[in-house]
């Protein structure tokens, strides 16, 4: 069976925007997504805690882990 690639979204840096900060604002949440799209890009942690102006950034939408469900009562 062939892995799924998780879903990308193609977004322009504002002037000392952060990798975090994008993906806040893009994706709704940072984490998952933070590490999977430094680990899409090589070399874009060098560079992720002040992007430039208009600079191209990947994002990548991490699936979100299923959370265990506590019951109080049985």
């Amino acid at each position: 069976m062939a892995s799924a690639t998780p879903p990308t979204t193609t977004v322009r840096a504002h002037e000392h925007d952060t990798l975090a900060g994008l993906c806040h604002r893009h994706l709704g949440r940072t984490a998952g997504t933070v590490e999977a799209t430094l680990a899409a890009t090589p070399g874009l942690a060098k560079r992720a805690a002040g992007l430039g102006a208009g600079e191209s950034v990947k994002l990548v939408a991490a699936p979100v882990a299923p959370r265990k469900l506590i019951q109080l009562w049985d």
